[in-house]
């Protein structure tokens, strides 16, 4: 089976036990989308979104993040990994957001990376679940893992998975793609122990008898 082929098969498979793939953080704004993406980095979804809870109740607003005690805001969110450096990245961000985009997150991937801790995946995924607007696929671990494990790219780097997902994907597919890799990496195609009895993708995954 071909690679466009494959991701065919994976996508209407996957979209049978997922129907509606949707990003697991929660948010109400593109900044919070931001916030909590920029706290996901080698953090659970599910961790962030405990902290994200409090955190959206007491920042209202961008000028809310900027103003902010940087250590009052480590504080808030110091029960994620690496909560000093992202406490001083989404400040920073803040600041900017005012000053150079008139207070709105901006909606294009050139301007997006130049935010504090904002690269490719945290700006596929702004511009993907805020905007609607796709230029890319959010790789993140799970996307890594299994675009080697399915045969999907022979990659390590995530800028050159993300190319080769998109070179094999139709692009209004691409949002969905990631969407769908990751839920399915957090369940049957998990890092340590991959429960293939379970896996729906088993018959055309080379890594199955792996």
């Amino acid at each position: 089976m071909d690679k466009k082929k494959l991701v065919s098969e994976i996508l209407r498979r996957l979209l049978r036990e997922h129907p509606a793939p949707k990003c697991a953080l929660n948010f109400r704004t593109p900044f919070e989308l931001l916030v909590a993406t920029v706290l996901s980095a080698q953090t659970t979804d599910a961790q962030v979104n405990k902290v994200t809870s409090s955190l959206f109740k007491k920042y209202r607003s961008i000028k809310a993040y900027a103003d902010a005690p940087l250590e009052e805001l480590q504080d808030d969110v110091s029960s994620v990994n690496f909560y000093r450096n992202k406490a001083a990245n989404i400040r920073k961000s803040a600041g900017i957001i005012i000053k150079r985009f008139g207070s709105r997150v901006p909606d294009t991937m050139e301007e997006l990376v130049t935010l504090p801790g904002v690269a490719r995946k945290t700006a596929n995924i702004i511009l993907s679940d805020a905007y609607e607007i796709i230029e890319g696929i959010a790789v993140d671990t799970h996307v890594l893992r299994l675009s080697g494990r399915l045969g999907l790219s022979s990659e390590t780097n995530p800028a050159k998975v993300e190319q080769d997902l998109m070179a094999i994907t139709p692009r209004k597919e691409w949002a969905t793609l990631s969407h769908l890799l990751i839920l399915h990496g957090r369940g049957a195609c998990r890092a340590r122990k991959p429960m293939h009895s379970d896996c729906s993708l088993r018959d055309i995954c080379p890594s199955a008898d792996g």
